[in-house]
C-alpha cells in the first residue's frame, strides 16, 4: 500500500455531495452525536421548540433523492446512536427527517442506549460509507456544526467502518417500530403521532 492510499483528506461539500450521484449499490450512514448544528435548520429547529412547526407529510428534496435511487436500485441505510433521554434536536430529528425519510424508503434504524454509556464496538464517529469501499468522516466541532467531509483512504479504517456498520444494524431497531414505542412524552403534543 502507498502512503498516498492511507492519507485523509478534506474535500468540498459539493465534492461529497457527488458521491450520492456517483454511488452504485449502497449509502450508509451512521450518526453518532445528540444534538446537530446545521444553518439551514435554525429557524425550523426554533419552530419545533416553539410548538408551532409545520409537519407536512412532504418528504422534501432529500426524500427525492432517496425514492428516485431505490428506484433505480440503490440502497439507503441509515443507524442513529441515540442517549435517552432524548435531546431536543433529536427529537425533532425524528419528528421532522425520519419519520419523512422512512416515508421515501430510507431504512432508519434507532440504537438507544442509556445516558453515559455506549455500545461496545461502536465508535463515536460519524461517516458515511458508500458501495462498502468509500468512506467518508463527517467532522464536526463541538457545538455540532460540520467542519468538513474527510476521505479515507486507509482499506484498514474501510474495513473497520463495514464491521461498525453491521454491528450498528444488528443492534439497532427499525425507526417505525422505535418510534411507535413514544407517546407525548417523547415529542411535544403538538407533534405526537396519533
Amino acid at each position: 500500500m502507498t502512503a498516498g492510499r492511507k492519507q485523509a483528506r478534506h474535500i468540498s461539500w459539493a465534492e461529497f455531495e457527488g458521491f450520492f450521484d456517483e454511488f452504485e449499490y449502497s449509502a450508509f450512514r451512521l450518526e453518532t452525536l445528540q444534538t446537530y448544528s446545521a444553518e439551514h435548520e435554525e429557524r425550523e429547529f426554533a419552530d419545533f421548540l416553539a410548538g408551532t412547526h409545520d409537519l407536512s407529510p412532504d418528504i422534501g428534496e432529500w426524500g427525492e433523492e432517496v425514492s428516485s435511487g431505490i428506484a433505480r436500485g440503490r440502497r439507503y441505510d441509515r443507524v442513529h446512536v441515540v442517549t435517552e433521554p432524548l435531546s431536543d434536536y433529536v427529537r425533532f430529528e425524528c419528528v421532522t427527517g425520519y419519520r419523512q425519510s422512512v416515508l421515501a424508503g430510507e431504512n432508519i434504524r434507532i440504537l438507544p442506549v442509556p445516558e453515559g454509556q455506549w455500545p461496545s464496538g461502536l465508535p463515536r464517529l460519524d461517516y458515511w460509507l458508500f458501495d462498502s469501499h468509500v468512506l467518508v468522516h463527517m467532522d464536526y466541532g463541538l457545538d455540532g456544526s460540520l467542519i468538513s467531509p474527510v476521505v479515507i483512504g486507509d482499506p484498514r479504517q474501510i474495513v473497520a467502518a463495514n464491521a461498525w456498520r453491521d454491528r450498528a444494524m444488528h443492534l439497532s431497531l427499525p425507526f417505525a417500530e422505535y418510534d411507535a414505542r413514544f407517546n407525548d412524552a417523547m415529542y411535544p403534543l403538538e407533534t405526537a403521532s396519533p
